[in-house]
């Protein structure tokens, strides 16, 4: 349903009882269950060389799996919108970037453990329930239910002592901000 909404019209606005902070959530989840990043252990030292310079990011890009880059595309695309309505959401490419580059770009050693620790924990607690003959709950109910069970000062990532990486911060935000000229010749993202 909300997919299909925004097939049809890519200004489509949430749908009523969604909350953005939980789409957003699922998408971090998301991404920090696959096994490896959206730019590939493989890519992670160009692409920080590389930053500097469109070209060169486009250059490196290249190499990437094409569902990658597809993906990649897509979400820094979003993120690009998202930004671009930083007067009304107060997020920022920089504070886009810090909050997506450890989902989008960690090397071997830094996976984000975080997200795939707090999606297991709801997926446990959800197969707990349907054994239980309670009522089966959406992604959503389990999110909604469980964010309010869990300490939040004690979720947040970056607190959690793990150092920051600055250069995938950069790369990330570079890839916000230049998005239409890094991913298409012409220069802009068409949204169908």
């Amino acid at each position: 349903m909300f997919l299909d909404a925004h097939v049809a019209d890519s200004n489509a606005s949430l749908p009523e009882g969604i909350n953005p902070i939980d789409v957003t959530f699922l998408i971090k989840c998301y991404l920090a269950s696959l096994p490896e990043p959206l730019t590939t252990f493989e890519l992670y030292n160009e692409l920080k060389s590389a930053r500097s310079s469109i070209h060169a990011m486009r250059n490196v890009l290249k190499k990437l799996p094409t569902v990658n880059y597809m993906t990649l595309e897509l979400i820094t695309a979003l993120l690009l919108r998202v930004s671009q309505k930083s007067l009304l959401n107060k997020m920022d490419s920089r504070g886009l970037a810090m909050e997506m580059a450890p989902v989008i770009m960690w090397q071997k050693e830094q996976k984000p453990e975080f997200y795939r620790q707090y999606w297991n924990h709801l997926i446990k607690n959800a197969s707990k329930r349907s054994t239980d003959s309670s009522p089966t709950y959406s992604a959503w109910d389990m999110l909604s239910e469980e964010g309010e069970d869990m300490d939040a000062s004690s979720a947040i990532p970056l607190d959690d002592g793990t150092p920051v990486d600055f250069g995938a911060i950069d790369v990330v935000q570079r890839l916000i901000e230049q998005h239409n000229a890094i991913f298409t010749d012409a220069n802009e993202t068409v949204w169908r």
